[in-house]
């Protein structure tokens, strides 16, 4: 097997350690690839360059970075086929979907497009006499990201071209899950025109993660991946004195009023929730069906669920592919069994789906349980695979407690014809992401993204204005070119 090697100072480098892991193809159950793993000294290497680029990086012009910036979103657009077939065969994700992917990352390379907008100051003449006070903002230095398996394009695409527009320059370590994206996307940096060692990518595990974490020439973390590793992230991270963004998991709920169009919610929830496998941090898992509502949506969405075709990712006809790894398939079946053994009640069964070629596979089939209660393991748990649980609620309002006694706050959607209870909603969750009528309501980017409670530890999101002010410190001058005495009171304004 090929093997998949760190991208350090402009050029692959097979790494200090001989740990390796085995890249598999969902789809097949066969290992495809060999990624190294990063021992420290890896990790410190890749630092060092970061740092020595910084030099010259973090001092360039503007108009420099954003000439970079454009090659590299026209070189992004020009791949998104090869990259979108990279993330297929390693996260298992259809052709459709993983290029969909690519065009959310590209949307965050265009706003980053546009840094000379983005770092403008202010400026205040005259502010006393004699004196003005401006502002403007510095990158930070070496910064990072640590990223999941389920988006290998998308998500550092929320983080790198952001920071490094900024000046800063960025060590990536995704998910050795997946890894060829990453350094497919070093190649286009450097193609691009980006210095070497401004864009780094170090493969690895937890070793590689706790290097990152205690590196005293890293100044900032961004994560993406579940609650507990955010928590650990954000508490290692701080303890050393860096920023950090760490986004947690997800119990995504979308509320389904008798005054939706049925048909309209069922279809938009069966996307939501079986698209991509589930194994996205914005799937509806949670549908809360208001009042009379409960049944009919329950059939709609079971015979949407079983219209669904699986397949391997790489077949036009497949509308969902398998699920990443072998141990990934068996927690999710667990999870189903253990719904029906605390009284739901199982109208589509995914468990044991078996695709003609692809035997060895990691398929699980798009599930719907019925009569979840907040109580069950099925519900409680983040189950990241394709399970639709429906809870039943009697009024909107038991429907926003519900959600809002849940731990995570990441994303929300509401069904309904009604403006005044959709309105009832948006102010009444206590949600960073809500929907109307819309069910995967990731924000464009132009504005940033990000949960509340358990899905998110620290006070910035991802990308958009708060992606720029995470990556940049701010500097405030108070100038005077003076003719007349100091004095020795305490400047006021005259």
């Amino acid at each position: 097997m090929a093997t998949i090697e760190h991208w350090i100072g402009g050029g692959e480098t097979p790494g200090e350690g001989s740990r390796r892991a085995t890249v598999y193809n969902p789809a097949t159950g066969h290992g495809q690839h060999e990624v190294v793993l990063a021992e420290t000294a890896d990790v410190d290497r890749a630092v060092a360059a970061a740092k020595e680029a910084f030099r010259e990086w973090g001092d360039s012009s503007l108009s420099k970075r954003t000439k970079i910036l454009f090659n590299f979103r026209e070189l992004v657009n020009a791949h998104v086929k090869e990259l979108a077939e990279i993330v297929s065969d390693e996260h298992g994700k259809v052709l459709s979907d993983a290029a969909g992917e690519v065009q959310r990352g590209l949307e965050v390379i265009e706003f980053a497009c546009g840094i000379p907008q983005l770092l403008k100051g202010d400026y205040s003449d005259q502010a006393s006499s004699g004196v003005d006070v401006f502002s403007f903002r510095e990158p930070l230095g070496v910064v990072a990201g640590i990223t999941p398996f389920n988006f290998p394009a998308m998500v550092p695409m929320w983080m790198h071209p952001v920071a490094i527009a900024c000046g800063n320059t960025f060590v990536l370590k995704p998910s050795e899950r997946d890894p060829s994206a990453s350094n497919f996307v070093a190649r286009l940096w450097q193609r691009a025109g980006l210095p070497d060692g401004v864009f780094t990518v170090v493969h690895g595990d937890k070793v590689a993660v706790d290097a990152i974490l205690d590196h005293p020439d890293i100044a900032a973390v961004s994560f993406v991946g579940s609650t507990p590793i955010a928590k650990y992230i954000h508490t290692r991270a701080t303890a050393n004195g860096k920023r950090v963004q760490a986004l947690g998991g997800a119990k995504n709920h979308a509320i389904i009023l008798p005054d939706a169009d049925l048909d309209y919610a069922a279809g938009h929830l069966s996307a939501a929730a079986f698209g991509s496998a589930g194994e996205r941090c914005m799937a509806i898992s949670a549908a809360v069906a208001v009042g009379e509502a409960g049944d009919a949506l329950v059939d709609l969405v079971s015979r949407k669920a079983g219209e669904v075709v699986v397949g391997s990712g790489r077949d036009p006809k497949s509308e969902m592919g398998p699920v990443v790894t072998a141990a990934a398939k068996e927690r999710i079946e667990r999870l189903i069994g253990t719904g029906e053994q605390q009284g739901a009640k199982i109208t589509v069964d995914g468990r044991g789906l078996e695709v003609p070629g692809y035997e060895g596979g990691f398929f699980v089939g798009p599930t719907v349980i019925d009569q979840v209660s907040t109580e069950m393991d099925v519900y409680t748990e983040e189950i990241f695979g394709p399970v639709l649980s429906v809870v039943r609620a009697d009024t909107v309002d038991a429907a926003i407690d519900l959600i809002n006694a849940n731990p995570y706050g990441n994303g929300t959607a509401i069904f309904t014809s009604s403006g005044e209870a959709a309105r009832r909603f948006q102010r009444g969750v206590n949600v960073g992401m809500i929907g109307i009528n819309v069910p995967i309501p990731v924000p464009m980017a132009y504005y940033s993204f990000g949960g509340w409670k358990d899905s998110l530890f620290g006070d910035k999101h991802v990308h958009g204005p708060e992606g720029v002010s995470f990556y940049t410190r701010a500097k405030v001058v108070t100038s005077r070119w003076p003719q007349a005495a100091a004095s020795l009171h305490f400047p006021t304004a005259s």
